[in-house]
């Protein structure tokens, strides 16, 4: 049985194409839902799926009706094949019940898993190259809420310029190290003549 979907983005528009041609295109049942594409949460689609069943044929007006994403297609594509259920787009080059239609949505899927390997690639040679300047990837290390507070207290404290920066140490309870820790943590600008003394 075919099976169609109609979705639109907003009130304003109009589903009247997208349904007549669905019916045109010889769908017993039309699903009709008004959300926005992004959204990863559609009540009517998700419906949709779970009625679908083997040798069903889900059919809709452009791809970008169903899927949010191209990896969100290939997602959906590879679960319907596994329950023998196809997708046919009537404005794209993509019916999975052909052969022809399957080669093009699997040209799709292989660009995508290119795409994706690129981006990894670029990614690891970055963090190589990172690396070999001496630099760390990856997320800066944070303070835990008792050290902020603390470097916080250091900060204030040795802008002030009233307590030297072994007294600041001795009132916070740290180490003279940890206090110049905390001070670059918090962008302070540090006395280069301090740090040898």
């Amino acid at each position: 049985m075919k099976i169609g979907y109609a979705r639109i983005s907003t009130r304003e528009q109009n589903l009247t194409m997208q349904v007549i041609a669905l019916e045109e295109a010889g769908c017993g049942k039309i699903y009709e839902e008004v959300t926005s594409g992004a959204k990863s949460d559609r009540p009517i689609l998700n419906n949709l799926i779970k009625q679908l069943r083997p040798g069903d044929v889900l059919v809709v007006w452009k791809l970008d009706r169903l899927g949010r994403s191209l990896k969100h297609l290939i997602e959906l594509v590879q679960t319907f094949s596994e329950g023998n259920i196809g997708l046919c787009s009537l404005n794209d080059p993509i019916d999975t019940t052909t052969p022809g239609g399957r080669l093009v949505f699997n040209i799709f899927a292989s660009l995508a898993e290119f795409e994706r390997d690129i981006i990894r690639q670029r990614t690891q040679a970055g963090l190589e190259a990172a690396r070999c300047r001496g630099k760390l990837g990856g997320r800066p290390r944070g303070l835990s809420n008792a050290a902020e507070a603390t470097a916080c207290a250091a900060e204030t404290l040795y802008r002030e310029g009233k307590l030297s920066v072994i007294q600041i140490a001795k009132k916070l309870s740290i180490s003279k190290s940890t206090l110049y820790k905390y001070l670059r943590f918090r962008n302070v600008e540090i006395n280069k003549y301090e740090i040898h003394t």
